[in-house]
């Protein structure tokens, strides 16, 4: 099979991987906020990268539906309607609350530690008052092994998909008032069920999160369509 014209270049691939991170991150917490252009000779700058992983990654965001491209402006930051959020969410607690309670049966003992991992490096982040990155990267992370526990490929890559078209509410709901204190609680409250094998418990814990981040969210969209 060594064939010319079908090798690849791993390099390439890795700095096209970073840029995507790097991109979502800069979504995710604000940087550039919905209706923002990403003006690809800007972002190789910034980044100090080549334009071809610039736009292989912008390709992908595109595809992921963080970013369309608009005619006459390019790719800009995709604006998730108030419509489309209350979809987002109501898909995403279903999905969450099956990996609670999925988790807490099927979760092996050095998953479970991830968890615990995960939701204190989270409370600590939170109290220690960090900077909105490092909160939203470590609420990411809980995340991840949260619905890495259910293990059905399905349902982590649907949650995936909402997650990525959801991170840019996240930044803005979870610094409204005392939305933080609560979410670091209903996040323990989900480790604490899963980590007591309570599926019932901790698929009800999910769903509530989900939940009370959406009512932030719906409020702040409804506010912002209004004005």
């Amino acid at each position: 099979m060594n064939q010319p014209g079908l090798k690849i270049s791993k390099q390439r691939a890795t700095i096209r991987h970073l840029v995507e991170e790097k991109l979502r991150e800069l979504i995710a917490t604000g940087h550039f906020k919905p209706g923002d252009r990403l003006v690809e000779r800007e972002l190789c700058e910034a980044l100090e990268v080549g334009r071809t992983s610039v736009r292989e990654a912008l390709r992908q965001l595109e595809a992921e539906g963080l970013i369309r491209t608009e005619p006459h402006r390019g790719p800009v930051v995709t604006k998730v309607s108030l419509e489309e959020a209350r979809q987002l969410y109501q898909l995403r607690a279903l999905l969450e609350g099956f990996c609670g309670a999925e988790f807490a049966l099927k979760g092996r003992d050095d998953e479970l530690d991830r968890l615990k991992d995960a939701c204190e490096a989270f409370a600590a982040a939170a109290s220690g008052q960090a900077p909105t990155e490092q909160l939203v990267a470590r609420k990411a992370e809980f995340y991840r092994c949260l619905i890495k526990g259910a293990r059905n490929i399905y349902v982590e890559d649907m949650l995936t998909s909402l997650h990525n078209r959801v991170s840019m509410l996240r930044a803005t709901t979870m610094t409204q008032p005392d939305r933080l204190p609560r979410s670091v609680e209903e996040i323990r409250d989900i480790t604490d069920a899963i980590c007591a094998r309570d599926a019932e418990r901790a698929r009800r814990a999910s769903i509530l999160h989900v939940e009370e981040s959406s009512k932030i969210a719906l409020q702040i969209l409804s506010a912002q369509e209004l004005a």
